[in-house]
């Protein structure tokens, strides 16, 4: 199944668009000329099968799952490449980076601690377990192993009661190193805490360096804008730090998914100045809220200038960041933004056809708060300053993808993340057109180069060396990790799409065309088939707990290693709503929404094992 999409790096919005689901072994050719999509709509979950529960969220027991990752037998993947467990019974990876080569290859892997909302994954309620206890699984570290994946040391950079450490509350989300296999190692972390929880977690994200020997933990960046998603991903390039600066909401407006009914979390905050609609949202407890400002304030028509309540200028949200390693804190600017959640990041090599850009996975939106929207897609983007030094931008909060955010696709239909409910007598918003943020965007919008299906999470990547490729990776590939859905909204596809690895080859002949597939995903083993060379399946699954399956739950990023492998690092078992997948719902209402289950983690090592290799499209 191929259909065309027309796209350029720097072009600007494009309002055409067309839908079609992404088949899971051909995938989708992505070619300038026609405006198209990836974006699949609704489906229905598949309910698990019986199976032993193995692991359980040791604050609420009730909340228990499979866990055998074997060594990957029901993941399915392409020919000429296998995958294997590196390490297992993790709490809740991030990320992880690599020292040395050969026999003497560290791998440094970043547990991240609490995060997503739940009264289960409170730190200070662990049951034996003090907050800075080393053993706590909802506090962040690090971890270090060898090559074969023994571990050598850890958990180490934990949190002290007197502020030593990594921050108590997380996530802990980015690693990197100042240059390939050396000099400082960077992390990000914040106090975000239990998501969605009102306290000191607003502007407590932070870039630190992290000595993977001792643990000791040295501030770099301090004072970043931290709502609903913190700092994450960071990397380093001629003399520059970048990061992903994820948004303060999930859709421009703060609402109770914003720290309780008060919404006391932090607002979006401009990268340049912006002018606001007149639109005003209700939480339907008497707050009104306008786009970029605080809980109940309404600012109707406002100009708002760069950078408002942010602790430095050139700190903003929904963003790339950089500043200078020389002298960070005094050199802070925007590089890209008008992303809801920009995550992954990596340049490309020069000599791939981005030609040395930046390329961005970006998060789309979910059914919840006083904003709520559904079936938007998760998008790619390549990120470029304009010539002038100012940032480009990309259309959020009133462009998703290719399509304005008025379009009838995404209109709410009602969930149980919606501040205004789910009754449609009460919900003024289900089934209405989701109105504009903006009165107009501060520039205009670059266009995605590609759509993905909604609710697909697409986070970190990577591109993959020569050694790598072969008849369906081929040369300057990007490999993009994609955590899944998270309960809020209806099962994106029959199969569900997400908890696996999207492959995205590039061609370098004339116009940029780029060809997307799933490249692993789950399949129970005597359902494995291959297309060519590509994986398949006669009935692809979701996350690995749900359908008993030793596979993947939540892949968080995908990074190749010094050795040519790709590592993917697999966050652990999540339980949600279970509007996507039914077995994933938690078995308590008081739970909700999103329950994190320790040792569940896992890293993953896919390896090319023989084959022809194409170095060339």
């Amino acid at each position: 199944m191929n259909t065309p999409i027309s796209i350029h790096p720097k072009s600007p919005y494009s309002p055409h668009c067309k839908v079609a689901p992404e088949d899971g072994a051909l995938g989708t050719r992505v070619r300038a000329g026609a405006a198209a999509a990836m974006l699949v709509l609704t489906g229905v979950g598949i309910s698990a099968p019986a199976a032993l529960a193995d692991k359980a969220n040791p604050i609420c027991p009730e909340e228990s799952v499979f866990f055998d990752p074997g060594n990957g037998e029901d993941i399915v993947l392409p020919k000429g490449y296998r995958i294997e467990v590196f390490a297992k019974g993790l709490n809740f990876p991030t990320d992880i980076a690599f020292q040395g080569r050969g026999s003497g290859l560290r791998a440094i892997v970043l547990e991240s601690g609490t995060g997503l909302p739940s009264r289960c994954n409170n730190n200070a309620l662990v049951p034996g377990i003090g907050k800075f206890d080393p053993n706590n699984p909802f506090t962040p570290n690090i971890l270090v192993f060898d090559k074969n994946g023994n571990q050598l040391a850890g958990p180490l950079g934990k949190p002290t009661s007197t502020g030593g450490g990594l921050q108590p509350d997380g996530p802990a989300i980015g690693l990197a190193f100042e240059r390939e296999n050396g000099g400082r190692l960077f992390v990000t972390d914040s106090n975000q805490g239990v998501r969605g929880a009102p306290g000191s977690a607003n502007n407590s994200s932070r870039i630190s360096s992290i000595d993977p020997a001792t643990g000791f933990v040295t501030p770099f960046i301090t004072g970043l804008p931290t709502g609903d998603h913190p700092t994450e991903q960071v990397l380093v390039k001629d003399r520059w730090i970048y990061w992903s600066q994820g948004s303060a909401t999930n859709a421009g407006v703060t609402g109770h998914d914003n720290g309780g009914p008060a919404g006391a979390n932090q607002h979006e905050i401009a990268c340049q100045e912006i002018t606001l609609s007149f639109e005003v949202w209700d939480s339907g407890d008497g707050h009104f809220s306008s786009g970029y400002s605080p809980h109940g304030v309404t600012r109707p028509g406002a100009i708002l200038p760069a950078f408002e309540s942010a602790t430095r200028r050139g700190m903003c949200t929904g963003a790339i960041l950089r500043a200078r390693l020389d002298d960070p804190m005094n050199t802070i600017e925007p590089f890209s933004w008008g992303y809801r959640n920009p995550y992954g990041i990596r340049f490309a090599p020069n000599d791939h056809p981005l030609q040395g850009r930046l390329l961005v996975s970006e998060n789309g939106e979910d059914e919840r708060g006083a904003r709520p929207v559904n079936n938007t897609p998760d998008r790619l983007h390549v990120a470029e300053q304009n010539r002038d030094g100012t940032p480009d931008f990309h259309g959020w909060p009133d462009r998703f993808g290719f399509l304005d955010s008025t379009q009838a696709l995404f209109n709410p239909i009602g969930g149980p993340g919606d501040d205004l409910g789910t009754d449609p007598a009460v919900n003024v918003n289900i089934g209405n057109p989701v109105r504009h943020v903006l009165a107009f965007p501060p520039q205009p919008p670059v266009a995605p180069i590609a759509i993905l299906p909604a609710n697909v999470a697409a986070v970190g990547l990577d591109f993959a060396p020569k050694s790598f490729t072969g008849n369906v990776a081929k040369r300057g590939a990007a490999l993009i990790a994609r955590e899944g859905d998270f309960g809020f909204s209806p099962s994106n596809g029959r199969p569900v799409e997400g908890h696996d690895i999207m492959l995205v080859n590039f061609s370098k002949q004339g116009p940029l065309e780029i060809q997307s597939s799933r490249f692993l995903f789950n399949c129970k083993q005597e359902d494995q088939r291959h297309i060519g060379d590509a994986a398949a399946c006669t009935n692809a699954k979701g996350q690995a707990f749900v359908n008993g399956l030793r596979g993947i739950n939540r892949p968080t990023t995908a990074v190749f290693g010094p050795d040519g492998a790709l590592y993917l690092v697999d966050y652990g078992a999540v339980r949600d709503f279970g509007r996507s997948e039914p077995g994933s719902q938690f078995n308590n209402p008081a739970n909700a929404p999103l329950v994190q289950i320790p040792g569940t983690g896992v890293i993953w090592k896919i390896s090319r094992v023989g084959g022809d290799r194409i170095d060339d499209d």
